[in-house]
C-alpha cells in the first residue's frame, strides 16, 4: 500500500504592513500638513485684503506642490490602512458586526477629504505666476479651502470609536488599543462641536500612530 505524504501547511502569515501604513499616515499627516499649511502670515490681516493675499502666496509654488504630493501619499496610506483595519476586525468580531465597516468608513472619509483638498492645489498653482491675471477674490477662496479641507480628519472619530467598542465590548483588540481609541475618539468628536474642525488632525494623527499596537495584537 502506497501512502502519500500530505503537503505541509504553510504557517499562517499575519500581515502587518497595513498597520505600518497607519503609523506612516499619522506621522506624515501631522508633520507634513503643519509644514505645508502656512501660505501666509495669519497675523498680517491678509484675509481682509484679497489683493495683498494673492501677492503673499505667489511665492509658494514649491510649498503647494509639496502639499499636493503629500496629500496623494496620505490617500494611498489611508486606503491601505482602512482596508487592513477592516479585515483585522472582521477576523475577531462576530459575523455580521457593523464595526469593521464603520472603522473603514471613517478612514475612507478622511482619505476623501485629503483627495478633494488637494484638488485646490491645481488652481492655486496656475494662479501663482506673476503674469497670470486672476481675480484675487477667487484666489482667496482657493486659499481658504487649502487651509481647511485636507485637515478635516473628523471621520477618524468613527474609526477610533469603532475600535474602542470592538476592544472594550468584544475583546477584538487589546485593551490598550481600545482605550487609546476611546481617548482619541472623544477628542475627535470634541473638535467637531466647534467651528474649528481642522483641529481634528492632531487627535486623528495620534490615533493613527497608535496603530503600532496592532503589530503585537492577536488576530
Amino acid at each position: 500500500m502506497t501512502t502519500h505524504a500530505l503537503p505541509a501547511v504553510p504557517p499562517r502569515v499575519r500581515p502587518r504592513a497595513w498597520a505600518w501604513c497607519g503609523i506612516a499616515a499619522g506621522v506624515l499627516g501631522l508633520g507634513g500638513l503643519l509644514a505645508t499649511g502656512n501660505l501666509y502670515d495669519p497675523a498680517a490681516g491678509l484675509l481682509s485684503d484679497n489683493a495683498r493675499l494673492l501677492e503673499a502666496v505667489r511665492g509658494s509654488a514649491t510649498l503647494i506642490l509639496a502639499h499636493q504630493v503629500l496629500c496623494a501619499a496620505l490617500v494611498g496610506l489611508l486606503v491601505v490602512f482602512g482596508a487592513g483595519l477592516e479585515g483585522r476586525l472582521r477576523q475577531t468580531l462576530p459575523a455580521g458586526s457593523l464595526l469593521p465597516g464603520i472603522a473603514a468608513a471613517g478612514v475612507g472619509l478622511t482619505a476623501v477629504a485629503l483627495l478633494v483638498g488637494a484638488g485646490y492645489d491645481t488652481d492655486l498653482w496656475w494662479a501663482l505666476p506673476p503674469e497670470v491675471a486672476l481675480d484675487p477674490d477667487a484666489v482667496s477662496g482657493y486659499v481658504v479651502f487649502y487651509n481647511t479641507i485636507p485637515w478635516l480628519w473628523g471621520g477618524l472619530a468613527l474609526s477610533a470609536g469603532a475600535t474602542a467598542v470592538a476592544g472594550l465590548r468584544h475583546g477584538a483588540v487589546g485593551r490598550p488599543t481600545a482605550w487609546w481609541g476611546a481617548a482619541c475618539g472623544t477628542l475627535l468628536v470634541a473638535t467637531q462641536l466647534a467651528p474649528a474642525q481642522y483641529a481634528a488632525v492632531l487627535p486623528g494623527a495620534l490615533w493613527l500612530m497608535g496603530a503600532f499596537t496592532f503589530l503585537r495584537a492577536r488576530p
